[in-house]
């Protein structure tokens, strides 16, 4: 075999391998379905932030650079705050669970997420939630709805407040 294809193997399998390498933190998981993404160690979240025992659901992401995302379906990307600093997600194709905490009025950071990996539909804003998940540092509801500022004005996340789930009898 020549030095030229040998080494373009071996680039290719070095990329895999750094490609693949996050997913060592699965084996932390619940569910061996589950992947973790980032977000520091998440405390007790504060009585007084008015997040416990609420869901919302995404309305539009502002950029920092002025860009407006909004999802093609509302209901398709929501987050219960549970009590005891609990939550529950769904980002368009997966669902998930982790931890919140507040820290004065309006600060807000979330822990690490596990997250189900059905891969979903172009168009869809799973990736970029997912990659701005640990960035998220303060809240603020006002009319009604919620906003969920990133770090560094990376850009604001809007959320109104869900709808009610539909059961089936």
């Amino acid at each position: 075999m020549k030095p030229a294809i040998e080494n373009g193997r071996m680039l290719l399998l070095m990329s895999a391998l750094l490609a693949f390498a996050p997913l060592v933190a699965i084996g932390s998981c619940d569910r061996p379905s589950d992947a973790v993404l980032g977000g520091g160690e998440a405390s007790s979240p504060s009585a007084s932030t008015g997040l416990a025992g609420t869901s919302w659901q995404l309305v539009r992401f502002q950029g920092g650079d002025g860009a407006t995302l909004t999802p093609d379906d509302r209901a398709s990307y929501t987050i219960e705050f549970g009590n005891g600093g609990q939550l529950t997600t769904r980002i368009d194709c997966n669902r998930g669970h982790g931890t919140w905490s507040s820290s004065g009025s309006s600060g807000l950071q979330f822990g690490a997420l596990a997250l189900t990996r059905a891969q979903c539909p172009p168009g869809s804003l799973h990736d970029q939630i997912v990659g701005q998940w640990g960035n998220v540092r303060s809240f603020a509801i006002k009319n009604g709805h919620l906003y969920l500022s990133l770090m560094a004005d990376g850009g604001i996340y809007e959320f109104e407040p869900a709808q009610p789930r539909q059961t089936s009898r």
